[in-house]
């Protein structure tokens, strides 16, 4: 299954304007928050884990919460996501590529399982 998601970049640059630091940590956990500096990457990294959770089949909820989808760097700055062990064995899924983009006032992030258990 392929998951995409798409989120505009002034409702992130709101979200945070009303939420802070607090209301990044409702979806990203502390080293993903010194990566997220912009509201423009915030909203990346929201992309990629609403496309990580649809690309399960699950949505973001009790099978699947926002910090079980942990986002890292490369060297180059390109993203990747590593799962938690309760997701990995929930989904029976180590791993899937994903792909970032901004346009204008979007980004959007797809997202595709490489292998299953």
């Amino acid at each position: 299954m392929i998951g995409i998601d798409l989120i505009s970049i002034p409702r992130m640059e709101r979200f945070i304007e009303r939420h802070g630091q607090r209301g990044l940590g409702r979806f990203l956990n502390d080293d993903e928050i010194l990566l997220a500096t912009t509201p423009k990457t915030a909203a990346g990294f929201w992309a990629i884990k609403e496309a990580v959770a649809k690309a399960l089949g699950c949505g973001i909820g009790s099978d699947l919460g926002f910090h079980d989808i942990v986002i890292e760097k490369t060297p180059k700055g390109a993203p990747f996501v590593t799962l938690s062990p309760k997701a990995i064995l929930t989904h029976q899924i180590r791993n899937l590529s994903v792909s970032v983009t901004h346009d204008a006032d979007l980004a959007i992030a797809v997202a595709i399982p490489n292998q299953n258990l």
